[in-house]
């Protein structure tokens, strides 16, 4: 493994690890949490909950507003795959 190698799988070590104790804090606090994907259409996201359910949800604005429509209610096994792809297992 190269020295970029090393300083790359740090930072992503790094990244995960702060993005886990933002979920946790925010289901600490009784707040979804937003999983952003490159893999969706613009404006849609994941919002996942404390209790472990996730929707797929468009956000869009409205004047200085923002709204969102859940457009599916994901499966345990859907939601356990995304949060495997986005290192949240």
């Amino acid at each position: 493994m190269t020295t970029i190698d090393l300083e790359i799988a740090t930072k992503r070590e790094r990244y995960i690890n702060t993005v886990r104790e933002l979920r946790s804090k925010n289901f600490s606090n009784n707040l979804p949490f937003l999983i952003l994907s490159d893999g969706l259409p613009q404006g849609q996201a994941y919002r996942e909950f404390a209790d472990g359910h996730m929707e797929l949800q468009e956000i869009y604005a409205i004047g200085s507003e923002y709204k969102t429509v859940v457009l599916k209610i994901l499966s345990s096994k859907e939601a356990d795959q995304i949060r495997q792809e986005h290192g949240l297992l």
